[in-house]
């Protein structure tokens, strides 16, 4: 898990490519693609409990349509600088870096006991939204702007992950806390479950507009829900929609902590909870038949074998003699990797590495690979699920690694893996695992895996790609007509 920043900008240590572009390729729609599949598609993962988020032509929910949240009202919060400040402010944080964090565990006696003495809270309470200036402040909007004029949507999820952050401030109520106390809570950062994208590519001469709530509340963690604007001609127009999941953590970082129970108020907030409800299960569905646990299905590994004969010379009988098939590339080929460093400038309140600096430069490699990969300008579609492993310090190497895992048509999806790496040791610890799907306006060579460990990314990527596009219901599809034999094959 990463622990969310709270401050201290700057600009990037790292420069790569700036993302996006204002060419749109002409791409397959989510019907022409499910046309062009076999006959056997499965419902899609999410369930289908009807939510308030509207149903947009690619087949994802993607706005909140709450009575409250519709308007005209520019902005609650000011901009992401003054939520910034606020939660400075709220968490009694010290401006100025020093490599001791000061100590907060004065602040665990004000820690909630239990969910019970927590005051019930409805998403009304949570929602708020703040502005990107970019038309009135000129510094910032060099921060935000790509070679092409467009803006680098890294900037933009950093900035996503701390509002996140801002909305779970909203949501937690503790009136028996002394005025002028610092809140005793640390929010980190678990997951960030779903982002799409609409074809809107957002521009650097326009404000950009941050919305959203809590949509669903555990004992410890919350579900966020945010989703972005640009306003242009007079009109706010969407960009995109992410689900963050945060846990709450004690004033130290040590432990849990009970935050506030959410009770909707009313019928378009209760569809809204169950979806979270909904959600929750799935992930635990996913984590229990996860690949580093449980063996590919029937149908999977029937899949990696046909994979396997179509790489081999089948003359030779020799296992060994590996040939590339037509139209196909290595998936060890398809890769790209960076050496990061982080500093001070890039930490949260615990001096650990912000979790949005880690999003963004995981989006501009994961961009670099898929332009050098398509030879040719992709369009982001989906970020399907960036997980947090573990803290990363101040100061570590992260070596980040990209690869294209899996093809379909005019489709790729890209996992981009960071790992702290020691350079006495040479050993390599994973923190951060982070899912792209992109698109192109041309079709996309087949990804060949050469080893087992190859094959489980391919599968891997096939899961996260069909979740992705909404048309599979847990990890794989059904069998095509005429796989009907269940006998497992290995790779």
């Amino acid at each position: 898990m990463i622990a969310t920043r709270v401050g201290f900008g700057g600009l990037p240590n790292i420069l790569q490519r700036q993302l996006c572009s204002n060419f749109q390729p002409k791409r397959y729609g989510l019907a022409q693609y499910q046309r062009t599949l076999s006959a056997a598609t499965a419902s899609r993962l999410i369930s289908d409990t009807k939510t308030t988020l509207p149903v947009p032509s690619h087949g994802h929910r993607m706005f909140s349509s709450i009575n409250y949240l519709r308007g005209d009202l520019e902005c609650t919060a000011g901009t992401m600088n003054d939520v910034k400040q606020t939660i400075i402010k709220k968490l009694g944080i010290e401006v100025g870096y020093t490599p001791f964090v000061s100590t907060r565990e004065h602040l665990a006696q004000y820690v909630p006991p239990s969910v019970s003495v927590l005051p019930p809270r409805s998403m009304q309470d949570s929602f708020t939204s703040a502005i990107i200036p970019l038309t009135t402040d000129k510094i910032l909007k060099d921060k935000y702007v790509g070679f092409m004029g467009n803006v680098r949507v890294g900037r933009l999820m950093e900035d996503m992950d701390m509002f996140a952050v801002w909305v779970v401030h909203k949501h937690v109520l503790l009136p028996d806390l002394p005025e002028g106390v610092s809140l005793p809570y640390t929010f980190v950062t678990v997951l960030v479950d779903k982002i799409d994208f609409t074809d809107l590519v957002p521009t650097h001469d326009a404000d950009i507009r941050l919305s959203g709530h809590v949509s669903w509340v555990g004992r410890t963690s919350v579900e966020v829900v945010v989703w972005m604007e640009q306003k242009l001609h007079g009109k706010w127009r969407k960009l995109t929609r992410a689900l963050f999941l945060m846990a709450a953590r004690d004033a130290t970082n040590t432990k849990a902590a009970f935050i506030n129970p959410l009770v909707p108020a009313n019928e378009e907030e209760k569809t809204i909870f169950d979806g979270g409800e909904s959600r929750k299960k799935r992930r635990i569905q996913m984590q229990q038949e996860d690949l580093l646990k449980t063996e590919p299905n029937d149908f999977e590994q029937r899949l990696v074998h046909e994979l396997f004969v179509k790489s081999i010379d089948t003359k030779s009988k020799a296992f060994n003699k590996r040939i590339l098939p037509p139209g196909y590339v290595w998936m060890e080929e398809a890769t790209i990797a960076n050496i990061v460093f982080s500093h001070p400038e890039d930490r949260n309140a615990h001096n650990k590495v912000f979790g949005g600096f880690l999003m963004r430069n995981a989006l501009e490699l994961s961009w670099a690979l898929a332009y050098n990969f398509a030879k040719r300008r992709p369009k982001l579609e989906h970020i399907s699920d960036i997980s947090f492993h573990h803290p990363v310090d101040v100061s570590s190497m992260l070596n980040m690694q990209a690869h294209v895992i899996f093809t379909d048509l005019h489709y790729m999806e890209i996992v981009v893996l960071a790992d702290v790496y020691d350079a006495v040791t040479g050993q390599q610890t994973t923190t951060n695992s982070f899912y792209y799907t992109y698109s192109v306006a041309e079709r996309l060579p087949k990804i060949m895996p050469k080893t087992y460990h190859e094959a489980m990314y391919y599968l891997d990527g096939r899961r996260k790609f069909r979740y992705a596009m909404g048309i599979d219901t847990a990890t794989t599809s059904a069998p095509t007509a005429g796989t009907t034999d269940t006998t497992k094959s290995k790779l």
